[in-house]
């Protein structure tokens, strides 16, 4: 074979590599622009109906329904201490002894006096009783002008005397009894006890204190009930009195009749339901809250003054509500949008109305409607006119 002959078979090769990757490159474009128009794997999630419970949470502070400070009602020297600190206490149970000996012997002084003053009594009664008589006897006499006007005169001053004797030692025997009752009281306050059925803290005073009227030497609080105290905005205090029908109950607590839940501070619920016992009189100004304070049963004395927890009440009911998972809703310039999926695959963007979210949930008050399916997944392709391949997957179960 010549030159200029294999000259012309390598360009007639070259030729047909040219036309052949040509060909390729077209069946792999049309390939391309088949798989274009399939339709994209979404998830989706059918738009709920239900009745649904709104529930608010504050933050709660507990205290003693009653704290009652232990102060001695008389001086003295601590003698004893008969409780053990951070223990149940009774009403009446001696927690404190003061020494009793200068308080004993200041009694049996007012008992002395006491038996003086109605020795008195008697002696003056004797006295008056010898000037009644007198008298009765000189009275016939003296009419008679047996005897001088004068020894009448006398008789009757004593006899004013000896009466006027008698009523004051019946007053000095009041005051006597008077002096014997407080001594029996100071003698008695020599034992402190205590005045309220609770938990009583850590002694402030120890044996050999010198203890006055002035000292606090416990506290005792009274935990069942116990008191749970949180403060609420001034939006959710308004909402929860709409609930209320003041004008049959004349009542104007919140959440009156509302069972609270307390959730501790581990997270746990305790089970024991409260309720609201009262309000303050006004709205902090400072943080736009006002104060209340609940009650809760503590049979077991696991609640204790001093601790935290959270106070959660349902405050409002919405009946028929429509709701989607918080994935589906997006909000675009202040704007809310869910991608709906139709009949027909195609997605389309619809404008929603958000009301409150609850638990994972959103309630949409316009814009949906019940069993309509909202994507909540694969939002890349959330593009209006778009074909889907949608997979409904399960709501989250009613009350989370």
């Amino acid at each position: 074979m010549s030159r200029s002959d294999c000259l012309r078979l390598s360009i007639l090769l070259s030729a047909s590599i040219a036309i052949f990757g040509l060909n390729g490159c077209r069946s792999g474009a049309e390939g391309n622009a088949g798989s274009a128009g399939a339709a994209f794997p979404v998830q989706v999630a059918l738009v709920q109906q239900r009745d649904v419970s709104l529930s608010s949470e504050w933050i709660a502070s507990m205290d003693g329904y009653v704290n009652a400070q232990i102060q001695p009602h008389v001086s003295g020297y601590l003698v004893r201490q008969n409780y053990r600190e951070g223990s149940l206490v009774h009403t009446g149970e001696v927690l404190f002894e003061i020494d009793p000996r200068p308080f004993q012997a200041a009694l049996d002084q007012a008992q002395g006096q006491l038996e003086q003053a109605q020795a008195q009594i008697v002696q003056a009664q004797a006295q008056l009783s010898k000037a009644t008589q007198d008298v009765d006897r000189d009275t016939p006499l003296a009419a008679a002008k047996a005897i001088a006007q004068s020894q009448m005169d006398d008789d009757l001053q004593a006899k004013a005397g000896a009466a006027a004797a008698v009523v004051a030692a019946q007053a000095a025997t009041t005051a006597a009894k008077a002096a014997v009752e407080n001594a029996q009281l100071n003698f008695g306050f020599a034992k402190i006890t205590s005045l309220v059925d609770g938990v009583a803290g850590i002694a402030q005073a120890q044996i050999g204190d010198l203890v006055g009227t002035s000292t606090v030497l416990t506290s005792v609080s009274q935990v069942q009930p116990i008191k749970v105290y949180f403060s609420m905005s001034e939006q959710d205090y308004l909402r929860a009195q709409e609930r209320q029908d003041t004008k049959k109950s004349g009542q104007v607590l919140p959440l009156d009749g509302v069972p609270l839940t307390l959730i501790l501070a581990d997270g746990s619920t305790y089970p024991h339901t409260g309720k609201v016992l009262w309000t303050d009189r006004q709205v902090d100004t400072s943080t736009g809250t006002i104060r209340v304070a609940a009650g809760f049963p503590n049979n077991d004395n696991i609640l204790r003054p001093g601790q935290y927890g959270r106070v959660r009440a349902v405050t409002d009911e919405r009946h028929g509500a429509l709701l989607v998972p918080q994935a589906a809703v997006t909000e675009v310039q202040g704007t809310y949008q869910v991608a709906v999926v139709g009949s027909d695959n195609k997605v389309t963007i619809q404008p929603v109305q958000v009301g409150p979210q609850t638990g994972t949930d959103w309630i949409l008050t316009s814009g949906v409607s019940p069993s309509e399916r909202v994507m909540v997944g694969g939002m890349q392709y959330a593009r209006p006119g778009a074909t889907v391949n949608p997979q409904v997957v399960a709501s989250a179960p009613e009350g989370r």
